[in-house]
């Protein structure tokens, strides 16, 4: 049966500790095996109840997949620390004892996410699609510095605001005109869409400049791994779009860059 996505802490334990034995580990093997899936092309529809088949895997792309989650491996045991302590240095009281959760899921497009669970733990997230996508450390130590980011700035709470505020907003204003119950409670569910979008571009370009200075201080390259930006389709300039332009993504990562290489922005701020 496929697997549900599994997780491992960047807290108490570390990386190494959930894979203490990485050639011969039963989980770094199923994963491998479904990466190499990935990255031969080779990706099937079906449902959670079906087997993965039985694929045959060629000597590249085993050579492949190994690189692929030897990466994942190295680069979250080297993140960890640095976000972490980024997270404590620039907040209060907020948990910093983050997640990492693997979502193994085949049918899944490249993609990185970061929420809370229900304690309010921190939790990032990457398909398998993702750790084939991203082509060297940097890049992929870029997208979780960047997902990091968006905990320690605030985003999901400001989101939430945001929607609350026009939700609000919305609703009185169609009430105010006599509109049925009904059509305020549509009215409301508008409003929230178009305020938790109202300032998402900004949230985004700030999570870009702080992974930039996470992906520094841990001894990565933000420019190199920002390059992922500019292999994605662009959004554009869309009004009430979720993210900005991909070359003003880069953009800020390049003046971020500028400015921790001039020593405007003191090492591990």
């Amino acid at each position: 049966m496929l697997l549900r996505a599994k997780s491992l802490s960047w807290g108490k334990s570390s990386f190494r500790d959930a894979f203490p034995s990485m050639p011969s580990f039963r989980f770094l093997l199923v994963i491998l095996s479904l990466a190499v899936t990935l990255l031969s092309g080779c990706v099937p529809t079906m449902t959670p109840m079906q087997r993965v088949p039985q694929t045959e895997i060629s000597p590249e792309d085993r050579q492949r997949a190994e690189v692929a989650v030897a990466r994942l491996v190295a680069v979250g045991e080297r993140m960890e620390p640095q976000i972490e302590q980024e997270c404590r240095k620039r907040t209060r009281k907020l948990n910093c004892d983050y997640l990492f959760v693997v979502d193994d899921r085949l049918d899944l497009d490249a993609n990185a996410f970061q929420t809370t669970d229900r304690s309010g733990r921190p939790v990032i997230g990457v398909t398998l699609a993702m750790i084939a996508e991203v082509r060297n450390a940097d890049e992929l130590a870029f997208v979780i510095g960047h997902e990091a980011a968006h905990h320690i700035a605030g985003h999901i709470a400001a989101r939430e605001r945001d929607a609350a505020v026009g939700a609000a907003y919305m609703g009185r204003a169609v009430q105010a005109q006599g509109a049925d119950p009904l059509t305020v409670q549509r009215a409301r569910r508008i409003g929230a869409e178009i305020g938790s979008r109202l300032y998402s571009k900004d949230y985004e370009l700030e999570a870009d400049r702080l992974g930039t200075i996470i992906t520094w201080d841990a001894g990565y390259d933000p420019l190199k791994g920002a390059q992922f930006f500019l292999r994605l389709p662009d959004p554009g300039d869309k009004m009430l779009g979720t993210h900005p332009p991909n070359q003003l993504r880069f953009d800020v990562v390049r003046d971020t860059v500028a400015q921790l290489r001039a020593g405007k922005i003191p090492a591990g701020s």
